[in-house]
């Protein structure tokens, strides 16, 4: 049976009977309107001799202050339901939430965030001050402005605009205080979430906010619906693009200084049935390019890449889909060869890093500054080295091939699911077999799989059945419990796994064949080339990503 209250306090606070019995009649005069441990605080106990009275009675942690997160682990929670209710979430893993409360009966509250979020609700002890300096101090912090803004707007009767509006009052919306610190709010967070792109989707009722990180998408926001106008018209303001024009796509760029750091946006909206969606993608210009090292390149891989790319001249090629991080494994290949001796010219669309020593040049197609166009006067500009950021045409390929043949190193990327298909891809373009064989010297596909959070990771036993197929050489492999740290998702960043083939005599063979994907690539594996796949494994045995996470990047080999 459990222990009364007052009973815990005569041992624990040394009240004494009378001191009970005081309460009991005042309680029973108040029409017991207060609980006995609340009568006694107004008089001859404090308010941490009733919690460590109430944490025993009822089994609860207390919790220190200073032991308080900065950040609330909820999503789209009020503050105002949190100040009301005096309750403070604290903690989430593995479906169970954790929540501070200076009062342990009082359960509705609890019980709704339990209900809203599907969580387990493990419950902790706290002074009701120190609960609520916690909450005004969350509430006037950086992650909060976006809650007050969501709250003001909530509260408005009238929505921004009506109908198509005039460009004066989309222009007067875009300029509203509010919608400032709204739009600057959404890209700080995503800039501190490590986010790549931001993406604003209207919807019937809401806007929608979603950020992509680690390669996956994640919703932030879910925003009334009343306040698209404004947020596109703010955000089309910023990258100069036409706040009238609603009905056809448009590009634009922001470039500005976000959490303390240097951003380029590049901006894209598209119109929808709801209204015009909108992609932001996140380039940030002060954070220094990754190494090959640090892109995932293990020793035998980078022995062999380094050989490629420190030959005098020839092609070659990075493949994989958007997003794969071939741009990154482009800088981190003109870094490495970088010198004194050598000219090196980019052309880009855009220029995401700027690097000393090397010229690079936007690809600005409304003038005709096209790929294609730009490489046929880069040529001329007696380069050693050439980088072009895609081959998206027979034109630029050929250019690209001759500029190849002529004595120069250049390097672009192909849209293709592996090494051997940037082959096929050449020829399918129309350029000719003889032309791809004598000046192609490597390719390299790649994806990137996120890599296991190192703050939560634990270490399971393998599958037989997954462990043949995969065929991984070790029982135990790891993965990410989730925490603060990664968000609760067990991943935090990303490396990359290859593929790279060698073009030598016996492919060259092949490709005067006119040989297909399939024939090639067995032929490269016969010859020692490693696959993503496998690749992909031996950063699993190394544990660095999930089984998860190779076989959902490497599907295509299933």
């Amino acid at each position: 049976m459990r222990e009364k209250i007052g009973q815990i306090l005569k041992r624990t606070a040394g009240i004494s009977d009378d001191d009970i019995n005081d309460a009991l009649n005042i309680q029973r005069s108040e029409g017991h309107a207060r609980r006995i441990g609340e009568i006694l605080m107004a008089s001859v106990i404090t308010e941490s001799q009733l919690l460590g009275a109430l944490s025993e009675q009822l089994d609860i942690p207390l919790v220190a202050e200073e032991e308080f997160p900065d950040n609330i682990p909820l999503e789209n929670i009020s503050f105002d339901f949190l100040r009301a209710n005096n309750i403070l979430p604290i903690d989430l893993q593995a479906g169970e939430l954790k929540i501070v409360v200076s009062d342990p009966t009082e359960t509705t509250a609890v019980e709704a965030i339990s209900a809203s979020y599907g969580f387990r609700v493990k419950l902790h002890l706290a002074a009701k001050d120190a609960i609520g300096r916690r909450l005004d101090e969350m509430y006037e912090s950086h992650g909060a402005v976006m809650q007050r803004i969501f709250d003001d707007v909530e509260k408005e009767e009238e929505p921004g605009i009506e109908g198509e509006g005039e460009v004066d009052q989309l222009r007067d919306l875009a300029q509203d205080k509010g919608i400032i610190q709204l739009v600057n709010v959404l890209v700080e967070k995503a800039v501190n979430e490590r986010a790549s792109d931001i993406h604003v989707e209207p919807e019937e009722r809401f806007v929608k906010v979603r950020y992509r990180i680690d390669g996956i998408m994640y919703e932030r926001e879910s925003l009334p619906i009343r306040m698209q106008p404004a947020i596109t018209s703010r955000i089309k303001l910023l990258s100069n693009m036409n706040i009238a024009e609603r009905r056809l796509p448009q590009d634009g760029r922001i470039k500005g200084k976000y959490a303390e750091r240097d951003i380029d946006v590049r901006v894209s909206t598209i119109p929808t049935v709801y209204g015009e969606s909108i992609v932001m993608r996140i380039l940030d210009r002060s954070s220094a390019f990754i190494s090959l090292e640090g892109i995932g390149f293990d020793r035998e891989l980078l022995n062999i890449y380094e050989e490629l790319i420190k030959k005098p001249y020839g092609m070659i090629l990075i493949t994989g889909p958007t997003g794969s991080g071939k741009t990154t494994t482009l800088y981190a290949s003109l870094d490495k060869i970088n010198s004194t001796e050598k000219k090196i010219i980019t052309i880009e669309e855009p220029v995401e890093y700027l690097m000393n020593g090397i010229n690079q040049i936007n690809v600005k197609p409304k003038i005709g500054l096209t790929f294609a166009n730009g490489l046929r006067h880069i040529v001329r500009q007696d380069p050693d080295v050439i980088m072009v950021g895609e081959v998206r045409d027979l034109e630029t390929a050929n250019i690209s091939i001759h500029a190849a043949l002529t004595g120069h190193l250049l390097f672009s990327t192909l849209h293709t699911n592996d090494a051997p298909g940037a082959i096929t891809r050449l020829m399918d373009m129309g350029v000719e077999n003889y032309l791809v064989s004598s000046t192609l010297i490597g390719v390299m596909a790649q994806r990137l799989v996120r890599r296991i959070c190192d703050d939560c990771k634990v270490s399971y036993d393998i599958d037989k059945d997954v462990k043949e197929a995969l065929g991984l050489k070790v029982d135990n492999v790891f993965k990410g419990e989730g925490c603060e740290s990664c968000s609760h998702t067990g991943y935090r960043g990303r490396i990359g796994i290859f593929e790279i083939l060698t073009i030598n005599d016996t492919i060259r063979e092949l490709i005067m064949k006119e040989a297909t994907v399939r024939e090639l690539k067995e032929k490269a594996v016969a010859m020692g080339m490693r696959t993503l796949r496998q690749d992909g494994v031996e950063k699993i045995e190394k544990g660095l990503t999930t089984v998860d996470e190779v076989l959902r990047v490497t599907q295509v080999e299933l």
